[in-house]
């Protein structure tokens, strides 16, 4: 898998290599974010919109929105690149809108306001929507938006760092990282193992890659599944029955195409759960127009700002808003058929997804050996890739334990746990659900800090000497 995966990259940046000749400051120009619909207010930093072809033969071109760091000099700060996963969800939805962006969008759809938390206080933002099919990513072949996978998909954002660099070289051999979570616990060491075997051999590569970062990640079927069915059941979610026979029938099953045997089961666990939030189970769900499927599809429903009043009903907010005519053409959206819809999550995508490993852990092992930074964090009030099945993802790797589980410390309140090994540091986030960033704001950029400057994270005595 791992050698026809290397291969299909090194064949797409073939076929790409011609398009390189493009005048990219130029471009870079053209794609500057002047003034936002909605926008009732200034920012100290740059921004930038639109899409790079990943491909000239099918015409496949990925949407890109890229944030400067709110500094006097962001060529003092690394690059980071942020992916949301689903399959067939939408970075600029999540990431961008409800999370860790510094734009988000008021309950009229069509106002925005500013995130105090948002990462670009810490580095320089890259959004990606990928793959093609995924909001305004697009491609003018249209069977490939049936024909996405795990290997394209790292060829292709793989592609796109390549030619947005030449876009802005100003960060070519920038610092750079990672990070993403969900179904991106797949996308994010993915993209990394492509960049690394790219990388190999060369003195002065384009792509400086450091690390990366994953949360509440789909990591291995098997104890993904494991974590789960026992998070689930051990907070009262589901019946004792149920619990043994989701372990006998779903265990070695995939997460996204499971059997029909498996189905039935899980079927059975969503009508015991009930109608609340999968993703945040302490949370309310939205009821406007609200059900358990929509869930599942990764179509999450909530708000980043917690100083507002609780709004678990974004998803509405951010269709109505990417939809409008005035901010597609701030965004420099490429115009297609007048059907086109912006959505969240694109069904499309996610129904004909052709390719998905049941294990990444051999990805780590590689990456783990080449030195990169890897953190893996997770939200603890998840019920859908739960911190259980983390855990249990983590051990299964075998690591040395260099600096044993402890709390760690923000505003003298306990913000979470972690615990180090030798080449990965696991956090947990308290309190927080599937989307980390927009539960506990504060507490993730804290976490990014500390994953960016490569230190532990804080411990209550730290916070008192400071």
């Amino acid at each position: 898998m791992l050698n026809k995966m290397w291969g299909f990259v090194v064949l797409v940046l073939f076929l790409i290599s011609g398009s390189f000749c493009i005048n990219p400051n130029g471009q870079k120009e053209l794609d500057k974010v002047t003034k936002l619909p909605g926008q009732g207010f200034n920012v100290n930093f740059a921004h930038y919109a639109g899409h790079v072809t990943v491909n000239e033969e099918s015409e496949r071109a990925l949407f890109y929105w890229f944030f400067e760091a709110v500094d006097d000099d962001p060529s003092s700060k690394p690059l980071l690149l942020w992916l949301n996963g689903g399959p067939g969800c939408s970075s600029i939805a999540f990431g961008l809108a409800e999370e860790l962006g510094p734009f988000h969008i008021e309950k009229d759809g069509k106002t925005l306001y500013w995130n105090p938390y948002s990462w670009n206080l810490a580095v320089n933002l890259l959004f990606l929507d990928s793959p093609v099919g995924v909001g305004y990513s697009y491609s003018n072949t249209s069977s490939d938006h049936q024909n996405n996978g795990d290997v394209r998909t790292a060829a292709d954002s793989l592609a796109f760092l390549l030619k947005w660099l030449e876009q802005f070289p100003e960060y070519k051999g920038r610092d750079f990282y990672i990070s993403g979570e969900s179904y991106a616990g797949h996308y994010v060491p993915q993209l990394s193992q492509a960049i690394v075997r790219y990388n190999h051999g060369l003195t002065k590569p384009a792509i400086n890659l450091k690390g990366f970062m994953v949360g509440n990640a789909l990591t291995d079927n098997y104890h993904d599944h494991l974590g789960l069915f026992q998070f689930v059941w051990s907070v009262g979610m589901i019946s004792d029955q149920t619990y043994k026979l989701a372990n006998a029938l779903c265990d070695y099953e995939s997460f996204s195409k499971p059997s029909e045997q498996c189905n039935k089961i899980l079927d059975q666990g969503k009508e015991e759960i009930g109608n609340i939030d999968i993703y945040s189970i302490f949370t309310p769900a939205c009821t406007d127009k609200f059900s358990i499927l929509n869930q599942l599809l990764g179509k999450h429903n909530r708000v980043g700002y917690l100083r507002r009043s609780y709004d678990p009903c974004t998803k509405q907010h951010s269709e109505i808003y990417f939809n409008l005519p005035e901010v597609q053409e701030a965004l420099h959206v490429h115009k297609r058929n007048s059907s086109f819809k912006w959505v969240t999550c694109s069904e499309e995508v996610s129904n004909g997804w052709k390719d998905s490993p049941k294990t990444v852990l051999d990805v780590y092992h590689e990456l783990i050996e080449s030195g990169l930074r890897i953190w893996v964090f997770s939200g603890d009030t998840d019920s859908v890739i739960p911190v259980t099945s983390t855990r249990y993802s983590i051990d299964a790797l075998k690591l040395p334990t260099i600096a044993p589980w402890r709390a760690w410390y923000d505003d003298g309140q306990v913000g979470g746990w972690t615990q180090e090994y030798k080449g990965l540091t696991f956090v947990t986030v308290r309190g927080a659900g599937h989307e980390v960033a927009l539960h506990r704001p504060k507490q993730a950029l804290t976490l990014v800090k500390s994953f960016l400057a490569g230190t532990s994270m804080p411990s209550l005595e730290q916070i008192s000497d400071s």
